[in-house]
C-alpha cells in the first residue's frame, strides 16, 4: 500500500498489553461497590473509551455514584500495576523496526499514562515527540478528534494515514474521521471491529503482509 505516508497507533492493546491489567483493577475496585461484570464484557464496554465514560457506565449499572476519590484511587492502583506488569504487544517491536514512514501514538489516555506504559514496555524511545492524548484536546474516542489532531500534528492528510486500533470505540472514531483503519482482532472483538469497517488482522506479521511490508527477524 504505497499511498500510506503515516501510521497512527492506538496505545492500549495495540502497542502495550495494558487492557487486561487496567480492566482487572477497575473491575476489582468497582466490585466493592456492587458491580458484577466479566473481563470479556469489560473489554467490550470500556476499551478505547475515556475513564469518565467508563465510570458513568459503572454508575448506571450499580444505580449509584462512585466515591469522589474513586478516580484518584484507580489511577494509583492501575499505574502501580502498569509500572511493573506492562509488556509490548507481541510482534509490534518488529513491525515498528521495519517501518520506513513516520508514525505516532494517538490515545484516549492521559499523556503520563502513555509515557508510563511505553516506558515500561521498552518502547518510549521510539515515540519521542510523537505522543498525542485525548486529554490534550478534550476529545475522546469514539469522536475522531484525537486522530485528526495527530494527523495534523504529524503533517499529513487523512487519506495519507492509516489507524491501527483494537477497540470498537477506536475503530468508530477512525471511520468517523475518514481514516482507513486496521483492527487488531481477538476472540472477543473480531466481528465487532469488522462490522464497523476495520480491516482485520490477528498478528503484526499478518499486518505487515497486508501492508506489503517485510518485518525484521528475531524481534518481539
Amino acid at each position: 500500500m504505497t499511498n500510506i505516508k503515516c501510521i497512527l497507533f492506538d496505545c492500549d492493546g495495540v502497542l502495550v498489553d495494558s487492557e487486561a491489567i487496567g480492566n482487572q483493577v477497575l473491575l476489582s475496585m468497582a466490585a466493592e461497590h456492587g458491580l458484577q461484570m466479566s473481563l470479556k464484557d469489560a473489554f467490550k464496554n470500556f476499551n478505547g473509551r475515556s475513564l469518565k465514560d467508563c465510570f458513568q457506565q459503572i454508575e448506571r449499572l450499580i444505580n449509584k455514584s462512585l466515591p469522589s476519590n474513586f478516580e484518584i484511587a484507580y489511577r494509583k492502583k492501575s499505574y502501580d500495576a502498569f509500572a511493573t506488569q506492562i509488556k509490548p504487544v507481541k510482534g509490534v517491536l518488529a513491525f515498528i523496526n521495519c517501518l520506513t514512514i513516520p508514525y505516532c501514538v494517538a490515545s484516549s489516555g492521559p499523556i503520563e499514562k502513555i509515557q508510563l506504559t511505553l516506558k515500561t514496555a521498552g518502547l518510549i524511545d521510539l515515540f519521542e515527540n510523537k505522543m498525542f492524548s485525548s486529554y490534550q484536546i478534550n476529545s475522546w474516542k469514539p469522536d475522531p478528534g484525537i486522530f485528526l489532531h495527530a494527523a495534523q500534528e504529524m503533517g499529513f492528510s487523512v487519506n495519507e494515514c492509516i489507524v491501527i486500533e483494537d477497540s470498537l470505540a477506536g475503530v468508530i472514531a477512525a471511520k468517523r474521521g475518514g481514516f482507513k483503519v486496521f483492527g487488531l482482532a481477538n476472540e472477543t472483538n473480531s466481528k465487532a471491529l469488522e462490522n464497523e469497517g476495520a480491516t482485520i488482522f490477528h498478528t503484526f506479521e499478518e499486518l505487515a503482509i497486508l501492508l506489503q511490508m517485510v518485518p525484521t527477524k528475531n524481534s518481539s
